[in-house]
């Protein structure tokens, strides 16, 4: 059973940081797509930012330049780390991860609210 924990979210000023950290009980070697979607109030779930494989990474024209997704193998998390946010970005954060047998596994989610 492949289990993700999501943490790091919060109440933060616009302007601010955040770190997001997504643990998989599993080594994340054995998945090659890992991203961070997000879902504010009334909108559908959106990406965020994603890694496939060794690619560079790819990231919605609203977070660019702004976030940056990163992993560690040593200790099986995937973060997002979180940059001159802005109210627009207040919305629950999932992370997800997905291996090349069509199989995906979602985070609980992580509430981030930015105050203006």
């Amino acid at each position: 059973q492949v289990q993700l924990v999501e943490s790091g979210g919060g109440l933060v000023q616009a302007g601010g940081s955040l770190l997001l950290s997504c643990g998989v009980s599993v080594s994340i070697s054995n998945f090659d797509v890992m991203g961070y979607y997000r879902q504010a109030p009334g909108k559908e779930r959106e990406l965020a930012a994603v890694i496939i494989d060794n690619y560079r990474p790819q990231y919605a024209d609203s977070v660019a330049g702004r976030f940056a997704i990163s992993r560690d193998y040593s200790k099986n998390i995937v973060y997002l780390q979180m940059n001159t946010v802005a109210p627009e970005d207040t919305a629950v954060y999932y992370c997800k991860v997905s291996d090349g047998l069509g199989n995906e596994y979602w985070g609980q989610g992580t509430q981030v609210t930015v105050s203006s």
